[in-house]
């Protein structure tokens, strides 16, 4: 599978780092690992599983402990930390890093960040953000709006409708995530999030139009930068023979990336409000995660008790 990376330069300006030491430009530097370690097994001297590709970062209690070393043990310690190369090395709550810490980040060629955050939050701000930046990803044709909270991924063959009904959405007060090319990253084993190329982001294509920029054209409240994948809506032309969802009692998935999301299936038929219509399936979509369904609803005032 192929590995993603984030710049240390985009790292230390989105988490707000000081930079105390660096062998080469931060946007030649690189991160792999979406995840961190606090290294405290390892200045125990402990360094069974030790994973150098992770960030290790410095609190309170690692530099404590360091303290209550005699300073040979101190700096055998601190050797072995730099001598595994990770790709940083990181201090918080803005601690006093010492001068033999930068001897050895400059002997082994280690960054030395500083942040002013506590450890506890600046841990949960680099999984936030590197789980982002470092998923697994695919590009695929669509389009991608939030409605209602709701990120909705649509696809269909081209010429379906697809942007017409993103702009119909715009002018409801909803907004554009994508248009055309949609990037969708795995941040978890539950969660798929939408986005744009960064290229084309906020801009939108209409046959017989052309080329638009949402955010010039309807304003900035029209776009999102990114948004977590709830439904998945198909547009297809009307086909007389095929049998569509009526009472929505079974709720049909599609697999993004091992990811199962609601799929909901639109036949596309002229005078139809497609938007409209999306609109109440990212409401009913809403409902269901809150733990009630129309569908079984009805069935049980009906003295059916179906459970789908």
């Amino acid at each position: 599978m192929k590995r993603f990376s984030m710049s240390l330069k985009k790292l230390t300006e989105e988490v707000r780092l000081e930079v105390v030491y660096t062998p080469a430009p931060l946007e030649e530097l690189a991160i792999y690992s979406a995840d961190v370690n606090r290294p405290g097994l390892l200045l125990a001297g402990y360094d069974d599983y030790f994973d150098k590709d992770r960030i290790q970062i410095l609190g309170n209690a690692e530099k404590g402990y360091l303290g209550t070393l005699p300073e040979s043990q101190y700096k055998q310690r601190v050797r072995e930390l730099f001598q595994k190369c990770p790709p940083v090395v990181l201090y918080s709550r803005g601690l006093d890093i010492g001068e033999y810490a930068v001897e050895m980040a400059k002997e082994f060629q280690v960054p030395i960040l500083r942040s002013q955050e506590n450890t506890s939050l600046l841990v949960n701000n680099l999984v936030s953000l590197l789980s982002v930046e470092l998923a697994p990803r695919v590009t695929r044709h669509g389009v991608m709006v939030e409605v209602y909270g709701e990120g909705i991924f649509i696809t269909g063959e081209s010429g379906v409708g697809k942007s017409e009904t993103a702009i119909e959405l715009l002018k409801r007060g909803h907004r554009l995530i994508a248009d055309d090319a949609v990037e969708l990253r795995k941040v978890s084993e539950r969660s798929i999030v939408g986005s744009s190329p960064e290229n084309i982001r906020h801009f939108i294509e209409l046959r017989g139009v052309g080329i638009l920029n949402v955010a010039r054209t309807f304003g900035t409240g029209a776009v999102k930068v990114s948004e977590k994948v709830d439904m998945a809506v198909h547009l297809e032309h009307w086909n007389a023979s095929k049998t569509y969802q009526d009472l929505g009692i079974d709720t049909p998935t599609t697999d993004i990336m091992g990811v199962e999301i609601p799929l909901v299936v639109l036949p596309v038929q002229p005078g139809r409000n497609l938007a409209i219509v999306i609109e109440a399936a990212a409401i009913n979509n809403r409902q269901k995660k809150m733990g009630y369904s129309a569908a079984n609803d009805l069935m049980e005032r009906l003295g059916m008790n179906f459970k789908g």
